[in-house]
């Protein structure tokens, strides 16, 4: 028995990655939502479709209290080792340097830095008390990248992530924990409407190597082999979802 937990997991990368955990044999598959209730409703249903039991729960990331009541929640499930999808996010309109004023730095890196911070915090307290598990932390091509011009800011957030997660990964690897980042690339998903450019994979998502944009289910795919013992030999790396880009 294995509880999967997937923060920002109603919609885009979080929502399939909770769908194929459920179909891939994770008896336990908890989501987390800021705002989108409906969103996490339906794929709650897809989850149960799928034979797991499936746990759609609000928790702003930012919210230390809400953080705290879901790991009690998570708590009262059947024992189990716990493994963590650390993917709530968020990234605002497309701006230059001039556009990044503190309060929008500030708003991006509270979610995308702080609040992952305290998720990762939280459950691997949970796993040590308990019965171990892993952890994928989702960061982003544009932390390579830099995305200049565009999302600075959230490639900044995603840069801390990774570096978080090559050191965690040191330091957990004693207690059996593995932590690994993953790094999608240019993706379908909500995420570029949200940005302010919801046209951006027409306009460049033939750019990659492979000449199309992914899906979030072929981000699923590497998530979910990052946790599985297939990857019993893998932690603190970053692994590229990105078409070759």
């Amino acid at each position: 028995m294995t509880t999967l937990l997937v923060t920002g997991g109603s919609a885009g990368i979080g929502a399939a990655t909770a769908r194929m955990g459920a179909a891939r044999g994770y008896d336990h598959v908890v989501v987390t939502y800021s705002q989108d209730a409906k969103g996490a409703d339906a794929i709650l249903r897809d989850i149960e479709e799928a034979g797991a039991t499936g746990h759609a729960i609000r928790a702003d990331v930012r919210d230390a209290a809400a953080l705290s009541a879901l790991f009690d929640r998570i708590g009262d499930l059947p024992p189990a080792p716990l493994h963590l999808v650390n993917n709530a996010g968020v990234v605002t309109p497309t701006g230059s340097l001039a556009d990044l004023t503190p309060d929008r730095v500030r708003a991006v890196f509270e979610v995308n830095v702080l609040g992952a911070f305290e998720v990762a915090r939280l459950a691997v307290a949970y796993m040590q008390a308990h019965h171990g598990g892993h952890v994928v932390n989702i960061s982003s091509a544009a932390a390579r990248h830099g995305s200049p011009g565009q999302y600075v800011d959230y490639a900044a957030t995603k840069g801390a992530i990774e570096t978080f997660s090559v050191g965690i990964a040191h330091e957990l690897a004693a207690d059996g924990i593995r932590v690994n980042a993953l790094r999608p690339g240019l993706i379908e998903t909500e995420i570029h409407a949200k940005g302010g450019v919801p046209d951006r994979l027409e306009k460049i998502g033939h750019t990659p190597p492979l000449g199309r944009p992914g899906t979030a289910d072929e981000v699923a795919e590497g998530i979910l082999w990052l946790l599985s013992d297939a990857a019993s030999y893998v932690t603190g790396t970053v692994l590229d979802v990105t078409g070759g880009r």
